[in-house]
């Protein structure tokens, strides 16, 4: 039975979204300092890279194990669990000094990660059933937002005070955000399936094959793409994630049902998830550096790091703005238009900044456009999985899907790195990519948008037009069958 909370929806909702908005800020507040981190560090620039690679494989660990222990032993008592590493990560970067202190705090960082996807889960039992669409659209919205205004707010707060204050303010966001999170959010419900347990073989044959192969894409460059460690790292993956399949397949009580997530929308869905996070990530990439390159270069727009933050934290507000117009969307065409209108806005976004690329403002405008068709697609993305998997598998089902969104990323960040690398000159020691690199990385970000709204438009029309948060049918929580239904 559905079980809501007297306190007021907004409130509950506004608190976990801050939750998800802080904890993907984290992802990305890390940027502003890559290039400074190796004399931050007294390290090389290529051991530094490995702050970014920690929290990626953390994450990579953490998301799905949180998402099924949360479907097992109450998805708010593993929300909040999931919030301490968060804490205390931030901690220990702000008090790191060189790079093996940084790396903990950064992995402590990805271990937290898992709170986007079971706020979805704890939104659909804890607020009124005529609020699960929007608030899940906005709660999805957040991982989005947070690396809108994580990127501006961590440059502004690096340039004006020290990237020490920029770790300290957010773990004290996070630590006032856990005590709201205990203080105004639910139990929820209490149904959990009975007699199923928790697969610690799937949980580290996943592991080990997504950090294989996060470890291939994200370092890929700088290994080399035909390295041994790079082609080892690949073919390892493959040979422990095919293992991982046939694990899940036959066992009583999996991981991940792999049969609830074949099902046509689900895995469509999943399909566009990936390319959609290719092209929001993609931006990132690209834009922020033409904006701070010199005007000497004949496209640089000459903007320092925090007029940079400043002409970028427009999207962010612009995605808060959308994720409940995208919801009601979703709730009188259905998700399905939502997700395929978010893409085509995506490649509209790249369209634009490929004719705006000499303009700020038209740069912020592109940028705003990306941050609309991101929010609408993230918002009505979980609406399709959550009509597609039992009710006890909602939250590890948006775990996969939300590392279905972090390979996306990934992958973006290996293609525009190449790009960029292989189409740029060094100057006074460092490499600066042509203006030929970023039109080609905006070009392909484009493609990733359209090809992720052909995608989506090929999900059935009835997916996820069931409402989310109605009484599931007798027997939904138990494991899928072979034959799984569209829509439940």
């Amino acid at each position: 039975m559905h079980r809501t909370s007297t306190r007021a929806p907004g409130l509950i909702v506004a608190v976990l979204a801050l939750a998800g908005v802080i904890a993907a800020g984290m992802q990305t507040l890390i940027v502003p300092l890559i290039g400074q981190l190796p004399s931050i560090l007294g390290t090389s620039a290529d051991n530094a890279s490995w702050v970014v690679t920690a929290t990626l494989l953390a994450s990579a660990v953490a998301v799905p194990v949180a998402g099924r222990l949360g479907d097992l032993h109450g998805t708010r008592r593993i929300f909040l669990i999931s919030m301490v590493p968060l804490i205390g990560g931030s901690a220990v970067c702000a008090l790191s000094a060189s790079l093996a202190p940084m790396l903990l705090g950064r992995g402590l960082q990805g271990l937290g990660m898992g709170v986007a996807p079971l706020g979805i889960a704890l939104l659909r039992e804890v607020v009124p059933p005529e609020r699960v669409a929007s608030s899940v659209a906005l709660m999805s919205a957040s991982m989005g937002i947070g690396g809108a205004f994580g990127l501006p707010f961590a440059a502004a707060i690096a340039q004006t005070a020290s990237w020490q204050a920029m770790f300290w303010t957010f773990a004290a966001l996070a630590t006032l955000t856990l005590v709201a999170v205990w203080r105004v959010v639910p139990t929820g419900s209490n149904r959990r399936p009975s007699g199923q347990r928790f697969d610690p073989v799937g949980a580290i044959l996943l592991s080990g094959g997504l950090i294989s192969l996060l470890l291939a894409v994200s370092k890929g460059a700088s290994w080399g793409w035909t390295s041994p460690a790079t082609l080892g790292c690949a073919t390892g993956a493959l040979v422990v994630l095919g293992l991982w399949v046939v694990v899940q397949l036959r066992s009583t009580h999996p991981l991940v049902n792999l049969r609830s997530i074949a099902s046509r929308p689900v895995a469509v869905t999943n399909a566009a998830s990936l390319l959609v996070s290719f092209g929001m990530y993609a931006q990132s990439l690209v834009i922020p550096q033409v904006l701070q390159l010199p005007t000497a270069t004949g496209y640089g727009l000459g903007q320092s790091m925090l007029a940079m933050a400043l002409w970028l934290a427009p999207g962010g507000f612009v995605m808060m703005a959308v994720a409940p117009l995208g919801a009601r969307l979703s709730r009188t065409r259905g998700p399905k238009i939502t997700l395929t209108a978010g893409a085509a806005a995506i490649a509209a976004a790249y369209a634009a900044s490929l004719l705006l690329m000499g303009s700020t403002w038209g740069l912020m405008v592109a940028v705003m456009l990306v941050n609309v068709g991101t929010g609408m697609a993230y918002g009505a993305i979980p609406l399709l999985i959550m009509g597609g998997v039992p009710r006890s598998e909602i939250a590890s089902a948006n775990s996969f899907n939300t590392l279905v969104r972090s390979l996306g990323t990934s992958t973006a960040a290996a293609v525009v790195g190449v790009l960029l690398a292989t189409l740029g000159s060094l100057t006074d020691g460092h490499l600066v990519p042509s203006e030929g690199a970023f039109r080609l990385a905006l070009a392909v970000g484009c493609a990733a948008g359209v090809l992720a709204a052909v995608v989506a438009a090929t999900i059935p029309a009835s997916a996820g037009r069931e409402d989310p948060a109605a009484t599931p049918s007798p027997g939904a929580d138990r494991p899928s069958s072979p034959v799984v239904t569209a829509v439940r």
